[in-house]
């Protein structure tokens, strides 16, 4: 191993302080055995609905480093991996969050995988099945996965098309995981503890976000996910007037179309009333 490659120090990448996360089922159990076989995990389920938190948590919990990479259409394969750079001596290589996790035994979360392009994905392949490796084609070296290292993908099967979706090739190389917005009562609990406001408020919230859901595939791409609950009420929290506050997270953002603004903010007004 090069002197660049010991000088990464895990550390950097370890959560210290405990990610807050609900567990709605035994989702922590199945991931805690996945992560036990150093099985790849594939964590699909709806925007906002607490995929990344539960990746943080479990990375927590089995004190493990976690390498986020937030997936694009314009990442390449060497953004994952790797390249060379220009520096004043020359040449050096650089590696890429894939190729530090494999060496230093992180967890690397790849969020919306969908997003990449298929050509860059596929760099994924030799790490998710018995090889565990990862070969650097550029610099003529191929990296053994530390024992401790495992690669989580997530998704949005909502966004899925035929010009984005993986591959089976790909999909066949990952366990599954299943995650969707919370019960009621628990959702209540997770937007209260996060924002800071009382359980009453916090049910008006999740009511809203209930019927802005139903409207999913009637007029709205997505419905309002427990990330924006938890912004309206931190903006409660705050001292934003109620209507002003689910306004500006619960509806603004989800749409442009008037008459669905229109049936959003309808909504709102059913649960609060406009000071």
């Amino acid at each position: 191993m090069s002197k660049q490659d010991t000088n990464v120090d895990p550390a950097q990448y370890i959560i210290k302080d405990e990610p807050y996360y609900e567990p709605v089922g035994d989702e922590i159990a199945l991931y805690e055995a996945a992560y036990n076989a150093r099985m790849p995990m594939m964590l699909k389920g709806p925007t906002g609905c607490g995929k990344s938190r539960f990746v943080e948590y479990m990375a927590y919990k089995l004190g493990r480093p976690l390498i986020t990479v937030a997936c694009n259409e314009d990442m390449t394969a060497s953004d994952l991996v790797g390249r060379f750079l220009l520096d004043a001596d020359g040449t050096k290589w650089q590696d890429g969050p894939l190729t530090t996790a494999a060496r230093i035994g992180a967890i690397c979360y790849l969020d919306e995988v969908v997003e990449a392009r298929q050509d860059t994905t596929v760099v994924i392949h030799p790490l998710t099945d018995h090889r565990r490796s990862l070969p650097l084609d550029k610099k003529g070296e191929l990296i053994e996965a530390h024992p401790d290292f495992q690669l989580v993908i997530s998704y949005n099967p909502g966004y899925q098309s035929l010009m984005k979706d993986l591959k089976q090739s790909t999909k066949q190389r990952f366990g599954g995981l299943d995650f969707d917005y919370p019960e009621e009562k628990i959702e209540i609990a997770i937007v209260s503890k996060e924002s800071g406001i009382d359980e009453v408020t916090a049910g008006k919230l999740v009511q809203i976000a209930h019927r802005a859901r139903n409207l999913k595939g009637h007029g709205l791409d997505e419905g309002i996910s427990t990330r924006l609950l938890v912004y309206a009420g931190q903006l409660i929290n705050k001292g934003v007037e109620p209507v002003s506050a689910c306004n500006m997270t619960m509806v603004t953002p989800l749409t442009d179309d008037p008459d669905m603004r229109e049936t959003l903010a309808a909504a709102v007004s059913t649960f609060f009333v406009s000071e």
